[in-house]
């Protein structure tokens, strides 16, 4: 499953983030994993993200893409 999600926190030491997904104001997944293509410099707080959820599992989430809304 694909998820679009919001950027709200970035750890650049351990390459893992916070989001909220898009359309909900209590849904939030912590300690995210991002995928290595994606470059540091591009991980900005507000920016939206697409999560790929493998089988509705948020624990295995990875953040695939970064864009600016």
């Amino acid at each position: 499953m694909l998820e679009l999600a919001v950027l709200k926190t970035y750890d650049e030491d351990y390459h893992r983030a916070g989001v909220q997904l898009a359309g909900s104001l209590t849904t939030y997944f912590d300690d995210v994993n991002v995928a290595r293509n994606i470059a540091s410099g591009e991980m900005l707080t507000g920016r939206h993200v697409i999560l790929a959820v493998p089988q509705d599992n948020p624990r295995d989430a990875v953040i695939i893409a970064v864009f600016d809304p």
